[in-house]
Order: C-alpha cells, then sequence, then structure tokens
C-alpha cells in the first residue's frame, strides 16, 4: 500500500468516522431515552444513525408531536474505551430538513410600524438615539443665591461688556423663563439627523411625487388651509387643515396638493385644443373623366392632321 493511499484513508476516516458497532446497535436504549423525555406515541420509526466521534453515535427517531412537523428525536449514546456498556449522553429534539419553523426573531424596534402603539403602551427611547441631542433643562444651573451663580453672572457680564456696548435687555433670572418659550427646555431635542428623517418620511406620505399631488390643481403653498410650521422645517412643511381634504391634520410637503385647495373654484379652466383641421367625416367626390371644353386641351381635332413622317 503506498504512502499516498494511506494518507487518503486516513484524511477519509477523520472526515467521517465509521460508527461504533456497540453504540450503532444501542437502537433500544436510544427509543428508551427519546420516549422518556417526550409523551408516550410521539416517538415514531429510527430514521438513522450518525457517528459523532470515537464511540460516540446519535440516533434519530421520527417525531409524531403535532406542530413539529419534520422534527426528529436526536440520542447521543458514548461508550468508554475498553467497555462494553453503552451510556446514555443527551436526548433533545431537533428540525430536520423539510421541518416546520417559527420565522427569525426580529426586535420590537424592528418590528414596530407607525400606528401599532395604543392606549397604555410605552415606548422607550435608547439613551444614543440618533434623532435625539441633549437639550437646555435647568437641571445644570447652579441656585440663585450660590457663590457660583454670582461668579458665572459676572464673568456673563464681562464678556457682554466686551461684545456690545449696550445694556443687557434679559437679566439672568429670565432665561428660564425664554429657554421655555423657544421650547428648548427640555432634557433631549430632536436632532439634525431626526429632523432629515422626519422629512424624508413625511415628504414620502405627502410630498409632491405622490398621486394625488400629481393631479392637484396647485401645491399647498397657495392654499388657504395651509397652517405654517415653526423652525426650520416652515421652508418647506406646513399642517393641512382642510377637513375635506385626505391630509387633514397630517404635515404636508409645500410642494403638495390636492382637489381641496381653497383656489381650485376659481382657477382659470384648461384652454380647450382647436378642433382637428382634417374633416375625416366627409367625403369629396371626384370625376373619373374631365368634363368636355372644361381644360386646356380640346377634346377633339381642329383639322386633318399631317403625316409628320413617322413610320
Amino acid at each position: 500500500m503506498s504512502a499516498a493511499t494511506t494518507r487518503s484513508r486516513t484524511a477519509r476516516t477523520a472526515r467521517t468516522p465509521v460508527p461504533d458497532r456497540l453504540c450503532a446497535e444501542a437502537v433500544d436504549l436510544a427509543r428508551a431515552a427519546a420516549e422518556e423525555a417526550a409523551a408516550p406515541g410521539v416517538v415514531g420509526e429510527h430514521v438513522g444513525v450518525v457517528s459523532e466521534g470515537d464511540r460516540v453515535v446519535t440516533h434519530y427517531f421520527e417525531s409524531k408531536e403535532p406542530g413539529y412537523r419534520g422534527w426528529r428525536w436526536a440520542v447521543t449514546v458514548a461508550r468508554a474505551s475498553r467497555a462494553k456498556n453503552v451510556t446514555l449522553d443527551e436526548t433533545v429534539l431537533l428540525p430536520g430538513a423539510d421541518a416546520l419553523l417559527a420565522p427569525e426573531w426580529v426586535p420590537w424596534s424592528e418590528r414596530l410600524r407607525p400606528g401599532d402603539m395604543g392606549p397604555g403602551d410605552l415606548l422607550p427611547t435608547e439613551a444614543e438615539d440618533l434623532r435625539l441631542e441633549p437639550g437646555w433643562s435647568g437641571e445644570d444651573e447652579p441656585p440663585p443665591n450660590s457663590v457660583v451663580s454670582d461668579e458665572l453672572a459676572e464673568l456673563a457680564d464681562a464678556e457682554d461688556a466686551e461684545l456690545t456696548d449696550r445694556p443687557v435687555a434679559i437679566s439672568r433670572g429670565s432665561i428660564a423663563s425664554v429657554a421655555e418659550e423657544l421650547g428648548t427646555r427640555r432634557a433631549r431635542v430632536l436632532s439634525r439627523y431626526g429632523l432629515h428623517e422626519a422629512a424624508d418620511r413625511w415628504d414620502e406620505a405627502f410630498g409632491p411625487n405622490t398621486p394625488m399631488a400629481q393631479a392637484a390643481p396647485a401645491t399647498c403653498v397657495s392654499c388657504a388651509f395651509l397652517i405654517p410650521m415653526a423652525g426650520s422645517l416652515k421652508q418647506a412643511f406646513g399642517v393641512c387643515a382642510n377637513e375635506f381634504g385626505p391630509a387633514d391634520g397630517h404635515v404636508v410637503s409645500l410642494a403638495y396638493g390636492c382637489g381641496g385647495h381653497s383656489e381650485a373654484a376659481v382657477m382659470p379652466k384648461p384652454v380647450r385644443p382647436a378642433d382637428h383641421a382634417l374633416d375625416t367625416m366627409r367625403v369629396d367626390e371626384y370625376a373619373l373623366r374631365p368634363e368636355r371644353g372644361g381644360g386646356s386641351v380640346p377634346s377633339e381635332a381642329d383639322g386633318p392632321s399631317e403625316d409628320l413622317g413617322h413610320s
């Protein structure tokens, strides 16, 4: 036997070891273990034996459990070196090639869709949510009577004096009220990424590329039912207030439109195209032969024709 043949047989044996004879014959032991783990009568026929290693074999039995079509009971048995007794290793129910499986688990954050929330439901946001960024809540501001607050006030007054000669119109105690008026006295505010994400979502739902906007007589920017928005989004979006419109109460793009435009009734009607110049309904009559005397050449010769000498 050559060295190449020996190496080939050794490699083939290492990839697919031959099942141990005593372990492969322990079908009754494996069936008893499967029936002990499962309910009586749900362990079917013995469908195969697979060698897992040296003196380690797994027996597979058909599962008759309702709802587990294509699954198999896998019972692994083993034998110690130079021992004749086969012992039980583990019993487990595994899916086969054509087993009925549950769909892959998807996190709730990826399964959630608009409109899924109901009364009493809570939707927590992550601490590192890209749609949000830290805001000013006033919690980090020192108390009014503390030494730190006086030092900060003097430092701010000195910086203001360097920038402008005019007196400061807003006192230090009114910063919180101004923040509340601007809507920034919150722990977190919407980030630029969150603004862009919301704008893309609104533009897709009520934007210029929708079929309703394509057939509209005019855009929402000239409609009286449009309520302007505040902030940077007012340049591109507003809120529809037409109760009969399809976007009532929704944020719409200024380039969106519908048939409920406030000026739809007074808009000029489209120009009616002129009639076609070619009349295809009337039949023109044409004579097969010209009338006598109607042409420039007389129908009868004036006199006898002369011989022109042609052969």
